[in-house]
């Protein structure tokens, strides 16, 4: 023990020294981490915008296009059907509202403000439609307070003429178009985060103006099938749908298009329910942007389109919320968390090894006690039946036999013990004896089951082969010595282990199952119990002390037993029993028509 301090103290000496070395490279990384995390925070709130504004962009979009595919005809002022009839003309608009949209309207060439859910002429009073009364009521509200706030040239001089398509902000920027290779080759992940922002933008708003002009082109066609030719004022062949265009008047936010027609040009459009369509928005977004919020934007520009919607001029502000950094994120803590792990791992790896080597020394310890105790009894046999014997004392012809059967029993028994000790010492060094060779169940085992059979008449014990005629000449790769040798260890501790079992039979079953024979040993004996079944297999598990207490051996025939099989490419295994039925272990090995 001493001498185990010329390993300790350098290792604790170096144990210390790379200690303290990590130590301080973890407070370098953690500070570094830090710093580092707020620009992983600003990242991750930037991509969840990113996303955000694609899903509300997208859900946006099929309404923008909704309205901008709505017939010229659409916005005629609605009208009672006859001066005797109380039913309004039909209206698209009023069979199928928009949840978004409060009011319809028209600004005609000489300026007239009208709307086709607010009929041209009164409704009579006692008309049966009575419920719609109250809508036609809030339409009208809603038109007047769009008479009072919009003046139709300030509008028309915001709005593109028919024909012409918004050169912004859904053009490229010329910027990004001078460097090709970033555009073409992942610029969202090249780009800076300023230029992301707007490429993201422009690739939103590309989709949003795509649908619009499939949408003028669904009110062109729709414009030459619904209205009638000839109609005054009207000639299908001028008129064109343009896309609608977001835009602030005040605190209303209107969707509006120019339409050129035979008797002049038209300002056509919605008021659109900012609060409603706001609030939709956010709930859309609420898993990705916690607490967010759509602030109006009268003015946009660059700097605005990082986090502008492509469909309505509305900036998202996402508010006070801070994502959480994912774990795959943070590379810094996983490195150091390993190694530490790495160095605990390691620090225990040499406990390990110090301890296995004290248990080695002290299971040879117990081996050689096991061992001289084995030794002990054949010899003490041996000299007091020899000394009885040269002294003439056994005079009787059959006390003779006897006391010459004991000490063959014996002899046998110390020979079996020096083979085990040999041939375990011999697989240490790495040597086996003899080679695995391809031989039929039948030659295989015929004389090693009668040698088998006599060693268990020593002990008292009845053995009983059982081989199907079927598997006889069925090739077996195999070293037959060492065959022999494994059954003897089992048949010996089923010899001494079933001793005083009821049932004096050993069992030797031999089955092939798929490209293995098994070959099975039973007794009827105590069993194994579940602790002594975990280090079973064990070599030298067994003191002096233990073999007293249950039966001579050192523990090392099972061992040397597993051992041998895996040299022969099979395996050694005890097959789990209820507890007194006895204990059953299987050898297993390879068939010979399996191999080359």
């Amino acid at each position: 023990m001493k001498r185990s301090w010329h390993i300790w103290l350098p290792f604790i000496a170096c144990f210390t020294l790379v200690m303290a070395a990590m130590g301080w490279a973890t407070w370098t990384a953690l500070r570094l981490e830090r710093a580092e995390s707020a620009a992983l925070r600003a990242a991750a709130i930037e991509e969840n915008v990113r996303l955000a504004l694609w899903r509300m962009d997208s859900a946006l979009a099929p309404i923008v296009a909704q309205e901008s595919a709505q017939p010229v005809s659409a916005y005629r002022s609605a009208d009672p059907a006859g001066d005797s009839a109380r039913r309004l003309s039909p209206s698209a608009f009023l069979a199928y509202p928009s949840p978004f949209v409060r009011v319809h309207f028209q600004f005609g060439p000489d300026g007239r403000l009208s709307s086709p859910e607010v009929p041209a002429r009164p409704i009579p009073s006692a008309s049966p439609e009575g419920r719609s009364f109250q809508a036609i009521e809030a339409f009208s509200r809603r038109l007047e307070h769009l008479a009072r706030t919009v003046k139709p040239d300030q509008l028309m001089a915001r709005l593109p003429a028919p024909g012409v398509r918004a050169a912004e902000p859904f053009q490229p920027d010329r910027r990004l178009a001078q460097s090709e290779p970033i555009a073409k080759g992942g610029e969202l992940e090249r780009a800076e985060p300023f230029s992301r922002g707007n490429i993201e933008f422009r690739k939103r708003g590309a989709i949003v103006s795509s649908s619009n002009v499939m949408a003028q082109t669904q009110v062109l066609m729709q414009n030459a099938a619904v209205l009638p030719p000839g109609q005054p004022g009207i000639d299908p062949s001028e008129a064109s749908g343009v896309p609608m265009t977001p835009l602030w008047i005040g605190e209303d936010l209107l969707l509006a298009r120019r339409v050129s027609l035979s008797d002049g040009s038209y300002l056509q459009g919605c008021l659109l329910d900012w609060p409603k369509i706001e609030a939709w928005l956010v709930s859309l977004a609420a898993d990705l942007v916690p607490g967010a919020s759509l602030e109006p934007l009268a003015q946009a520009n660059e700097a605005s389109q990082p986090r502008q919607l492509a469909a309505l001029p509305a900036r998202l502000v996402p508010g006070d919320w801070l994502p959480t950094i994912p774990s795959d994120r943070w590379p810094t803590q996983v490195s150091l968390a390993i190694a530490w792990t790495g160095a605990a791992l390691a620090v225990a790896a040499v406990g390990l090894l110090l301890w296995g080597v004290l248990r080695l020394s002290e299971r040879r310890a117990t081996f050689v006690s096991a061992v001289t105790h084995e030794l002990r009894t054949p010899l003490t046999t041996f000299q007091m039946y020899t000394e009885m014997l040269a002294e003439g004392m056994v005079t009787d012809p059959r006390a003779r036999r006897e006391y010459l059967q004991t000490l063959h029993r014996e002899a046998g028994r110390l020979t079996h013990l020096v083979e085990n000790v040999l041939a375990y010492a011999r697989l240490e060094r790495g040597r086996s004896d003899g080679r695995i060779e391809c031989l039929p169940v039948g030659q295989l085992l015929q004389p090693i089951a009668d040698r088998l059979a006599g060693y268990a008449g020593q002990a008292g014990m009845h053995l009983e082969v059982e081989i199907s005629e079927l598997i006889q000449d069925d090739p077996i790769l195999a070293n037959p010595s060492a065959v022999e040798q494994i059954l003897v260890n089992l048949v010996d501790n089923a010899c001494k282990y079933a001793q005083g079992a009821a049932d004096r039979r050993i069992h030797l079953a031999v089955e092939r199952v798929g490209d293995q024979v098994e070959l099975r040993v039973r007794d009827h004996g105590p069993g194994i119990s579940a602790a002594e079944h975990r280090h079973l297999f064990r070599a030298f598990s067994k003191s002096a002390a233990a073999a007293a207490r249950s039966a001579p051996g050192v523990g090392l025939g099972l061992a040397l037993s597993r051992r041998l099989a895996r040299r022969m490419q099979g395996e050694l295994f005890c097959r789990s029993l209820r507890p007194g039925e006895g204990a059953c272990f299987v050898l297993v090995l390879p068939c010979g028509g399996g191999r080359s």
